[in-house]
């Protein structure tokens, strides 16, 4: 298992060509420390877990690993299915003016066909998310101020994943200065 940066995983997530609608993910607050923990996998490509933090309101930071090369039996149950209430997406930037200008008119499209016809919110999400060209997006199950039940049944099966990648963030959060006050 490799360590790696979680701006270069989701990168590598962007750039992969997998249908982008079979992502699911599961976060919720670090066990024990500060930031958040997240896993996010799809059936082909595996899953990941990201640890981060928010060093201030404008830099987040973490560490991260594929955990498992792909989704299996095992894994499916811990992450959910198309009836969450919630959703997660990974964007990425347009690639210049004329492309922005293009995603732009897409999305306002996309928006206007939603406001003239009765629209599943579902559906209204995927369309949004296939005009924005979202690499990876699905169901999400979140808590923002504890963890559900899957994060903790996620981290306990890999927890040699879960040793490093807190024992890495811990050295990123220990040079950042940010586990103390100041008065």
């Amino acid at each position: 298992m490799r360590v790696r940066d979680w701006d270069d995983i989701l990168a590598d997530v962007a750039s992969d060509s997998t249908d982008p609608d079979g992502w699911r993910a599961v976060a919720g607050t670090r066990r024990g420390g500060l930031g958040e923990d997240l896993y996010f996998g799809h059936p082909s490509v595996g899953l990941y877990h990201l640890k981060t933090y928010a060093k201030n309101p404008r830099d987040l930071r973490g560490v991260g690993a594929q955990v498992a090369r792909s989704v299996d039996d095992e894994l499916d149950p811990l992450l959910p299915d198309a009836d969450s209430d919630g959703r997660f997406a990974v964007r990425s930037a347009p690639e210049d003016e004329e492309h922005a200008g293009e995603m732009a008119t897409r999305l306002t499209e996309t928006l206007r066909v939603h406001a003239e016809a009765p629209t599943d919110p579902d559906h209204l999400f995927e369309d949004v998310m296939e005009a924005v060209e979202s690499p990876a997006f699905g169901p999400m199950e979140y808590e923002f101020d504890g963890r559900p039940d899957e994060l903790d049944e996620l981290s306990d099966t890999f927890e040699e994943a879960e040793e490093l990648l807190t024992s890495e963030l811990d050295d990123l959060i220990e040079d950042d200065d940010v586990d103390r006050g100041f008065h």
